[in-house]
């Protein structure tokens, strides 16, 4: 007999989602004070009616957590008071564990280079760390206002890499000095680099950029910011495969395996599986270090597997607060300048992808175009401050934070606010910040695996907005993806073989701002779908439709969708002042 015929039901596709389900704490839902490792009573009271007039609790209803707060007769407000969470003060401790990757990565390729030691680089590290705590509170109060972490940038460093071989330092002999020299160069670079996202954030511009954006120009912009960073995945892992390996096994099995086998402490591991990890995969590589397992390794195999080759702990102070300054007066080149700002413009680029995903993973509506020109604004103000202090290193977002929003089911935004408390605290407390920030590079590197996944998967999800079975879909997607993996491997393969980028005149600053530019996945492909999308048979009535924008159409205003104020407004009624729009 011939099987039945489904049920008509059995063959709906998965409903839209226009906010992503099943987000246990939301933007503006911080979790409550209870410990985090029980699950709720059974007697725990039910959700009461909601009232649509009530726009606080309407838009606290779209979390799957928020019941906890309403059923309490507590608005989202009163409950955002609760700070000081025993699981809130975890999750935000996590979120400081996974910055630290990039934040030490980044001195640690570059400090050596402009000629300073230990010393010079845990000072560049506690100076990144306490200026990403200002900007990531400066871009949860005053920017998006969503949970985005505001950290180091890889986009930045070939334009300094070129400040250092710049042939005015070559002649300097002591290392110290050479260093200082170099860093006071990169101050000035980036400094005049932050007044193009200044210019574009708060003049609206970028307002106007944003508003053409559809999910099908999107998709491959946020799908790349997060798939583009592979080669700090496992390329990373496997310098120390012992330990980076078994990380990654461990990650994954605490966050997706051991939820379901034990139901009663799902919710922990759930969410602290990145700690739980991190703390047993490190005291394992400690073991291995004393035990003598490296001790007739080769140099680059001790640098990357042993727990005491940082050399942050014994050249971080015991408290230093960084300041203004703090290596000598700016200097400033026009070709540097100019250099900086093409990273500062794809910097851009790609924290705009980088928003898209932290508002899809924090159950927020789409952000209006606004409200992301506002945040580019204040990222702006970011790179002035890393300029101002002395990073080496511009800001844009934490794509690895962006990541774990996903991977906990957590987007709250006074999570991320205490993670920004634990940056400034251990970015003063010199001694204590060294020893987190001394994990082994392989161990974060195993971390990002499942990191820049989620990112990358966010980007892919925002296709259930577009008509998969149009060919001019297809195209689109298929060549922006194409080409954002393609042209970046040609950039980068050519300067690992010649020294220098495709793009090689007698000017060195031209050929850095190309370089540059064309060196980013993420840009490149977001431009390329940007372009074909708002070009490419765009009077066609129907493809409007394929290419999602009539979802994003009550989106593109901050005034036509009521949860837009609640995500996304101002608080203590600055919205009076600085209205959206």
């Amino acid at each position: 007999m011939a099987a039945p015929a489904p049920k008509q039901e059995e063959l709906q596709p998965h409903a839209v989602r226009d906010q992503l389900p099943s987000v246990s704490y939301c933007l503006t839902s911080p979790p409550p004070w209870r410990t985090p490792f029980l699950p709720l009573p059974p007697s725990f009271p039910p959700l009461p009616p909601i009232s649509s007039s009530a726009p606080s609790v309407l838009a606290a209803a779209a979390c799957a957590r928020c019941f906890l707060d309403l059923s309490r007769g507590l608005t989202t407000d009163a409950v955002s008071l609760v700070c000081n969470a025993a699981e809130a003060v975890l999750l935000g401790f996590q979120h400081y564990l996974v910055m630290l990757g990039t934040t030490v990565i980044i001195p640690t390729a570059l400090v050596p280079q402009m000629g300073g030691g230990n010393e010079e680089k845990a000072r560049v590290v506690q100076t990144l760390l306490f200026v990403a705590g200002i900007n990531t509170l400066i871009q949860s109060f005053l920017g998006t206002r969503l949970p985005a972490v505001m950290g180091a940038s890889y986009t930045f460093v070939a334009p300094t890499i070129s400040i250092i071989l710049a042939g005015r330092y070559s002649g300097i002999a002591d290392p110290h000095e050479k260093f200082v020299r170099i860093m006071r160069g990169t101050q000035g670079a980036l400094i005049v680099a932050s007044t193009l996202q200044i210019i574009m954030g708060f003049s609206g511009l970028w307002r106007i950029v944003v508003r053409m954006l559809s999910p099908l120009s999107a998709a491959p912009l946020v799908a790349l910011v997060g798939f583009g960073l592979y080669e700090l995945g496992f390329p990373s892992v496997a310098k120390c495969v012992e330990i980076g390996l078994p990380q990654i096994l461990l990650l994954v099995a605490l966050s997706q395996y051991i939820p379901h086998l034990v139901p009663l402490l799902s919710t922990a591991f759930e969410r602290f599986a990145v700690i739980m990890s991190i703390a047993l995969i490190w005291l394992y590589a400690f073991f291995l270090t004393v035990g003598g397992a490296y001790k007739n390794a080769a140099p680059k195999t001790q640098f990357h597997c042993r727990t005491d080759r940082s050399g942050l702990v014994g050249g971080a102070p015991w408290i230093s607060v960084p300041y203004p300054f703090q290596w000598g007066a700016p200097t400033f080149d026009a070709g540097e300048a100019f250099a900086m700002m093409a990273a500062s413009f794809v910097a851009l680029v790609e924290s705009t992808g980088a928003f898209i995903a932290v508002s899809r993973y924090a159950s927020a509506t789409p952000c209006p175009p606004s409200i992301m020109s506002r945040g580019i604004g204040w990222q702006g103000v970011g790179i002035l401050l890393s300029g101002l202090f002395g990073t080496a290193n511009g800001t844009s977002v934490s794509v690895e934070n962006a990541g774990l929003l996903g991977l906990t089911r957590v987007g709250s935004r006074r999570v991320v606010q205490i993670s920004a408390g634990f940056m400034i605290f251990f970015s003063i407390l010199g001694k204590f910040g060294a020893v987190f920030a001394s994990i082994p590079g392989p161990i974060i590197a195993a971390i990002y695996c499942l990191l820049f996944a989620y990112v990358g998967m966010a980007g892919v999800g925002f296709l259930q907005f577009c008509n998969l079975n149009s060919f001019r879909t297809k195209f689109i997607l298929g060549f922006s993806l194409f080409m954002g993996l393609s042209v970046p491997q040609y950039f980068n393969e050519y300067t690992s073989v010649a020294g220098f980028g495709p793009v090689h005149t007698h000017a060195r600053w031209f050929n850095d701002m190309i370089n540059v530019v064309f060196s980013s996945k993420a840009f490149v492909g977001g431009a390329v779908a940007y372009f074909l999308d708002n070009t490419l048979h765009r009077r066609d009535g129907t493809v409007r439709k394929d290419r999602g924008h009539h979802f994003w159409d009550r989106f593109r205003s901050f005034k036509t969708d009521p949860r837009s104020e609640e995500f996304y407004s101002l608080p203590f009624n600055l919205n009076k002042f600085f209205p959206s729009f």
